[in-house]
C-alpha cells in the first residue's frame, strides 16, 4: 500500500472482497475497522489524507474456467481482510470481466446500493422485481436492494464485457427495492445516491485536462482507463485513491482518461 499526504500529515490506515453473494448475505456493510460514518481522520491528523491503492494489490477472484475474472478493492467473500472492510459508505468496488456467454446466476442482495458502470461490452440485467435491461458503456445502473432482491448479470453478447460495480451501505436499512438506469450520462453530470449519502461524478478527460476533486468527508477516486496525476501521485487504470477531508484538490490527465469519483458525506 502506498500512503501519500495531501496537506499536513500522512498515516496508513485500512479499509474494507470474494464471491458476489457472500457479502450481500451479511445485509450490507459489515461493521469493523476502517473509516466509516462518524469517523473523521482528517480532523484528527490536521488535513486531507490520501491513501493510494494500486491495481495489482486488489484481491483476485472469479472463476477462469467459467469465463469470469474479478478484481476486488475491498474485503469480499473468501477474501476477508478485517482492515479493509469499507471507506465511508463504500463497501465494494469490483472490476468484473465476463467472456461471451458468462455471467453470475441469480443471487440475492439486501441493504445495499449497487451502482454499475460498463467499460466495454454489454451487460444483461434481470431482477426479481421484473426489470430486464441491457447496460452499455456510458450508462449508470443502480439497483437499490433494500429489504431484499435477487438478480442475474450476464454477458449475452459476442464480445467481452468489462464493468465496474460499486456497493454502498445505505443510511437506513430496509425499504422497497428499486431500479434505475441513466443511459449515456453526460460528462461532469453528478449522479446522486441519496440513500447512501453519496454522489458519483464521471469524468472523461483529454490530455492535460484538469478536473476538481469534490470536497468531502470521504472521496474515492477510481481510474477506469488512462493515467491521471493526483497530487504527487500518478494513478493508472485500476488504481484508486481514498481521500479523507478532501479540500481544493485537482486531478490532471496525463493521457486520455476516464475517472469515477465518489463524494460521500457523514
Amino acid at each position: 500500500m502506498d500512503v501519500v499526504c495531501v496537506g499536513i500529515a500522512a498515516v496508513g490506515f485500512g479499509f474494507g472482497h470474494g464471491d458476489k453473494t457472500a457479502l450481500s448475505g451479511r445485509g450490507g456493510a459489515p461493521p469493523g475497522p476502517g473509516y466509516g460514518r462518524g469517523e473523521r481522520p482528517a480532523e484528527v491528523y490536521g488535513g486531507p489524507v490520501m491513501d493510494v491503492h494500486r491495481a495489482g494489490a486488489r484481491y483476485r477472484g472469479g472463476e477462469a474456467a467459467a469465463g469470469i475474472e474479478s478484481w476486488h478493492a475491498f474485503s469480499f467473500g473468501p477474501h476477508y481482510d478485517p482492515g479493509n472492510l469499507r471507506f465511508g459508505a463504500l463497501i465494494a468496488c469490483n472490476e468484473e470481466r465476463l467472456a461471451p456467454g458468462a455471467g453470475f446466476d441469480e443471487h440475492p442482495h439486501s441493504h445495499t446500493e449497487i451502482v454499475t458502470w460498463v467499460v466495454e461490452g454489454e451487460l444483461t440485467h434481470r431482477d426479481s422485481t421484473g426489470h430486464e435491461t441491457r447496460v452499455r458503456p456510458g450508462d449508470v445502473q443502480r439497483l437499490s436492494s433494500a429489504a431484499g432482491v435477487r438478480h442475474v448479470e450476464r454477458n449475452d453478447g459476442t464480445a467481452p464485457l468489462t464493468f465496474v460495480q460499486m456497493w454502498l451501505a445505505p443510511l437506513e436499512p430496509g425499504g422497497q427495492p428499486s431500479y434505475e438506469i441513466v443511459p449515456g450520462i453526460a460528462d461532469s453530470t453528478p449522479y446522486a445516491v441519496p440513500e447512501a449519502g453519496a454522489m458519483l461524478h464521471v469524468r472523461r478527460l483529454s490530455v492535460r485536462e484538469r478536473t476538481a476533486v469534490p470536497d468531502g468527508a470521504w472521496v474515492y477516486v477510481h481510474v477506469v482507463r488512462g493515467t491521471v496525476r493526483l497530487g504527487e501521485e500518478e494513478l493508472g487504470a485500476g488504481d484508486s485513491a481514498r481521500i479523507t477531508g478532501a479540500r481544493a484538490l485537482e486531478a490532471v490527465a496525463v493521457t486520455p482518461a476516464e475517472v469515477l469519483l465518489w463524494e460521500m458525506s457523514a
